[in-house]
């Protein structure tokens, strides 16, 4: 099947997370030189407002330090190590905030998916102001579990690429998409095959398909037969190779 786009495309999930600790500026360089064609964030205000990269809503599970990342400064976060818990030892990885990230991959003209992981409302306008500020209007792609967030940002910038997440069997989700301005879909890749023309569908109605988060072989193949426009991957070097394989580069 074909796809949307010129070809699958890879983005690595939180960077190169397989290899790298996930949402940092080390697993995000090491994306780039595996030739991934992008890569996926998460984003959460701090205290004193500034937009830090991070999964979770606390910082025990990827760092040092406990507790709720909007409870510490950028100042407060930066002093823990996020690449403790990877390396099972202090390693001088620090967080990363949305500008860094721009800062390193602008020149490398990848793609960003930014998931917008908060629900507070000016989190949509924070994430454009920034985007505009390095140029990355035209490389940036939001998504969000809270679908409420999408419709904010298109508030904000009606030309915004937004695409709503979700793990569940959402029913038309093409119809849904298009309802809310989304240029694509989300969808846990485990979803696609239960529903006959999932992605047909998705493209008859101009909608890309980027399901997440592939990283065994299998999963992979099957999504590339699919005709997905990008898969998202902790492992972009695996999806690469198989994509060069069965799909051609």
């Amino acid at each position: 099947m074909k796809t949307l786009t010129e070809k699958t495309l890879v983005w690595a999930h939180r960077g190169a997370s397989g290899y790298r600790p996930e949402n940092t500026l080390s697993a995000f360089e090491l994306a780039a030189e595996m030739g991934a064609d992008g890569v996926e964030l998460d984003v959460h205000f701090t205290r004193d407002r500034r937009v830090v990269v991070l999964h979770d809503e606390r910082i025990d599970r990827t760092s040092n330090g406990q507790g709720e990342v909007t409870s510490y400064t950028l100042d407060d976060l930066k002093a823990f190590d996020f690449g403790y818990k990877f390396y099972g030892a202090l390693s001088g990885v620090r967080i990363s905030t949305l500008d860094e990230v721009y800062e390193l991959l602008a020149p490398t003209g990848l793609t960003v998916n930014v998931e917008l992981k908060s629900a507070d409302s000016e989190l949509s306008a924070a994430c454009d102001a920034i985007a505009k500020k390095y140029g990355m209007e035209n490389k940036v792609i939001y998504s969000s579990f809270d679908h409420l967030q999408l419709v904010r940002m298109k508030a904000v910038n009606p030309s915004a690429f937004v695409a709503p997440l979700y793990g569940f069997n959402l029913v038309n989700p093409w119809n849904y998409a298009v309802d809310i301005s989304a240029e694509a879909v989300h969808p846990r890749n485990i979803l696609l095959d239960r529903i006959d023309g999932y992605v047909e569908k998705c493209h008859k109605a101009g909608l890309r398909v980027h399901p997440y988060t592939a990283n065994k072989e299998e999963e992979i193949k099957q999504l590339l037969d699919m005709g997905c426009d990008a898969i998202i991957t902790n492992y972009p070097d695996v999806a690469i190779a198989l994509r060069n394989q069965y799909c051609g580069k």
